[in-house]
């Protein structure tokens, strides 16, 4: 099996499991409401250590194209280093959050194209830029080549990638297997977008970034410990109940008490991984 079979079986693994446990889908817009306001943030903030590196590869002149930029956490800070941000984010709810906080911070040289990146309408002229950017999108990619094809033809100079070291959803693998009796399946990550990379004849250069992961913090009481195992999309919530019992019942199995609260003991630390190459180069590998 090749890198990107193997990169689509993992997508439609975890697609089968969904569906057998959860049911098909019902549509509607998953990323906004609530989860387009978690990931608004200040334009204006000063950028962490993350967000320093990936500014660092920006020139003043150029176009940032950030896919599935939701509402703007990267691109809207990175508008005032280069000459144009574009998001192309597919969630209505997260690109009126770009919007409004573009609005609201006075940024001008902000736009956002409501479209998936894969969608065979979108104009390759007005999103094409000098860097095509994405953050964790790639998780979720089953057409990866294709994906990746069109940063590779839409960026002038460089594309960059972020994944986390472990992806975000795979982080509930072990409470999963807990509540459900079987093993969670994992969706892709660095490794197997590596894979994919070097089979297309690219050779990127692999960053690991300094920060741990902005939205995550060690919880203070037992309570907040067992609302972080619980919490996420993936638990039912007919199984609330029954979680929160079974939760308890291995409550010092699951969390490390200490000075500054419950460190989870299933939830490994991992870092922001940057994969990143000039566009336009085949190498023999």
């Amino acid at each position: 099996m090749t890198g990107i079979q193997s990169y689509i079986a993992r997508i439609d693994a975890v697609e089968a499991q969904r569906q057998r446990i959860y049911g098909t889908a019902s549509g509607g817009d998953i990323w906004g409401g609530t989860a387009a306001q978690t990931f608004r943030a200040d334009p204006q903030r000063e950028l962490d250590a993350n967000l320093t590196v990936i500014a660092s590869y920006l020139q003043p002149q150029d176009v940032f194209v950030d896919v599935g930029g939701g509402a703007g956490r990267v691109s809207l800070p990175m508008s005032h280093r280069c000459r144009e941000v574009v998001s192309v984010e597919p969630s209505p709810g997260m690109a009126e959050g770009f919007r409004s906080l573009a609005s609201d911070n006075q940024i001008t040289n902000a736009s956002v194209i409501l479209s998936s990146w894969l969608d065979t309408g979108l104009d390759t002229k007005s999103v094409s830029g000098d860097v095509v950017f994405t953050a964790d999108v790639t998780y979720f990619v089953r057409d990866i080549e294709e994906f990746i094809r069109g940063m590779e033809g839409r960026a002038k100079r460089r594309a960059m990638i972020t994944v986390w070291s472990q992806p975000p959803p795979n982080r509930s693998a072990e409470i999963f297997q807990l509540i459900y009796g079987e093993r969670l399946e994992a969706l892709p990550g660095y490794r197997e977008l590596l894979a994919v990379l070097w089979e297309m004849g690219i050779l990127p250069d692999v960053r690991v970034l300094p920060d741990s992961p902005w939205w995550e913090s060690v919880p203070t009481s037992r309570e907040q410990a067992t609302d972080l195992a619980l919490r996420g999309r993936w638990l039912k919530a007919e199984d609330q109940d029954r979680a929160r019992r079974l939760v308890d019942g291995r409550f010092d199995e699951l969390f490390e008490t200490g000075s500054e609260g419950f460190q989870p003991k299933w939830r490994p630390e991992m870092r922001e991984i940057l994969i990143t190459w000039e566009t336009g180069q085949r190498l023999a590998i």
